[in-house]
């Protein structure tokens, strides 16, 4: 398992949460990015984290593999948080540093987004790395299915966004590879002007764009091969079915709910 980036990845495990019918992990996650807004105490975002930690526990792949994925993501985190504490001038002053003082009101605002973002990312990563592609490809399908009736191409766009999150780990695997190649052929990404800097990316960008088209071009070729001509009378090989762990996924997502609103301040 390569743990440079975990978002689009698909790691299969025993796990009760690899079981679930993924038209439920959708609905879920749709429902957690929502809800996770409106926690405003130590106590509710507490709920939030425990089932979000949960859940990634229950997957039953390594909560090491995932944060170590996640390190992409952990600079947008840190700076946002250290972006509050410059910014807020509000309440009492917490401490100083260097003669920089940080207030009260800037460490509760970054912490609480920052907080918010990464349980985000975490809960959603846990939709590609519990689901696979086919899998996402139906259940966007299903959850869509009524735009059907004004013949919006459901079963196109549902295909092309599952294709886009698969994609993603091989370009950042592809993306490295490059960089590697050209950095041992002498070229600078990290020091230097930022003129030159902009200048070393351009050997970066264009074999990289040069292996993205020729991916995509494979990949259409291998769906013409198989006899792909749109979502227009395809069956399906296994038919979703929402059974009883579904079920209990819903009374806890709603005990969640509860609980997040009775800890709210």
């Amino acid at each position: 398992m390569s743990s440079s980036m975990i978002i689009g990845q698909y790691i299969p495990t025993d796990s009760a949460i690899h079981r679930l019918d993924p038209r439920s992990k959708i609905a879920i996650i749709f429902f957690f990015v929502v809800i996770v807004f409106f926690a405003n105490s130590v106590m509710s975002y507490g709920v939030l984290a425990l089932f979000a930690v949960g859940s990634a526990l229950m997957s039953k792949i390594p909560f090491r593999y995932i944060m170590k994925g996640l390190k992409p993501v952990w600079f947008l985190i840190i700076f946002t948080f250290l972006l509050h504490l410059i910014v807020t001038r509000e309440g009492d002053v917490a401490f100083s540093i260097l003669g920089w003082e940080v207030y009260r009101e800037g460490l509760v605002q970054g912490g609480s987004i920052s907080l918010r973002f990464f349980l985000l990312i975490l809960v959603t990563s846990l939709l590609t790395l519990t689901t696979t592609p086919i899998e996402i490809t139906d259940a966007i399908e299903e959850l869509l299915g009524p735009l059907k009736k004004v013949r919006f191409p459901v079963h196109e766009l549902a295909l092309m966004m599952s294709i886009s999150l698969r994609f993603i780990p091989t370009l950042m695997q592809e993306t490295e590879k490059i960089s590697k190649a050209q950095a041992s052929r002498g070229v600078d990404f990290r020091t230097g002007a930022f003129k030159d800097r902009v200048k070393a990316v351009v050997p970066l960008l264009v074999p990289l764009f040069v292996s993205a088209f020729k991916r995509a071009e494979e990949l259409a070729m291998a769906m013409e091969a198989r006899g792909y001509q749109g979502g227009e009378g395809r069956t399906k090989l296994r038919e979703l079915q929402i059974g009883k762990s579904d079920i209990y996924l819903y009374i806890v997502f709603v005990l969640l709910i509860v609980a997040l609103f009775l800890t709210r301040s």
